[in-house]
């Protein structure tokens, strides 16, 4: 009798049919992917599409200049501080019911003259505001 041990060989991975398939994944990804760069970032503004003005009887218009005057239903406000913006909304709402206030800012105008609007609109404790827009000219 013969005892001899048969030697199995030992298993190995082939790594070339993996590194191919790999291979041709890359290339797939390489090339249905898009690199773009963006430089900078565009905005456009949008206008609005009204329609024709209605008659509020409780509206006070507060107009900001593009150099950070105020006025209030069109009288030119002396002071361009909170306290005396907050006073003259207060007083131009006395007797109404329910007041709006129309917020009618110049296109130049800063960010922080707006805030301060709002700021004393809030103060006075106003709660209905809204902006004028200008219309765009299209009509649809």
């Amino acid at each position: 009798m013969q005892f001899r041990r048969t030697s199995s060989p030992e298993p190995e991975i082939n790594l070339i049919p993996f590194i191919d398939v790999l291979l041709v994944v890359l290339i797939f990804l390489m090339l249905s992917t898009t690199y773009s760069k963006f430089t900078e970032m565009q905005i456009n503004l949008p206008t609005a599409n009204t329609d024709a003005q209605k008659d509020h009887p409780s509206e006070v218009i507060v107009g900001v200049s593009s150099d950070g005057h105020y006025s209030v239903n069109h009288n030119l406000l002396p002071t361009r501080d909170l306290q005396g913006l907050s006073a003259a909304m207060l007083a131009a709402t006395l007797n109404a019911s329910n007041p709006m206030i129309v917020i009618s800012a110049d296109a130049q105008a800063s960010h922080q003259s707006v805030m301060l609007v709002l700021e004393a609109a809030r103060r006075s404790g106003l709660t209905q505001l809204t902006f004028a827009a200008q219309s765009s000219g299209s009509s649809d």
